[in-house]
């Protein structure tokens, strides 16, 4: 008699990498469940990139100054909190895919290629937000 319990023609230890049973679905399911948190520090991102990053000016003083045409006094004001929460919601992101994609699986003995590639998948859930919109 073999030493480990085999179901169906697999070992059952062979789920903990994330392969045997469900295949690649389950850290691809997983993955897909952190792209929801992960759609505010992407949003953030995104605003900085389309609306403060094309401006002319950095600071109302700026605004003031001649041959200035694309400045917006209301991206100005919310720029700064923008900037804290991108930081602030960024890390706390990267932390849980730190937790979820590389220490959970080492601790349960699995590999971490089939999480760290399947990490590919966090935007998804954004870039269908910004399809629809």
């Amino acid at each position: 008699m073999e030493d480990e319990m085999t179901v169906f023609g697999a070992k059952a230890d062979d789920d903990r990498d994330g392969r045997a049973g469900g295949g690649l679905w389950m850290p691809g399911l997983v993955n897909l469940g952190l792209g929801v948190p992960a759609i505010l520090p992407l949003y953030l991102m995104w605003w900085l990139l389309t609306e403060y990053m094309p401006m002319d000016c950095r600071s109302i003083e700026d605004a003031a100054g001649p041959g200035v045409a694309n400045c917006n006094y209301t991206t100005l004001d919310h720029a700064g909190v923008v900037m804290f929460l991108a930081a602030v919601t960024g890390v706390m992101f990267l932390v849980l895919v730190l937790v979820v994609d590389v220490l959970l699986p080492l601790r349960r003995g699995g590999r971490l290629g089939p999480w760290l590639g399947m990490a590919a998948l966090i935007p998804i859930p954004f870039a269908v937000l910004v399809g629809l919109a």
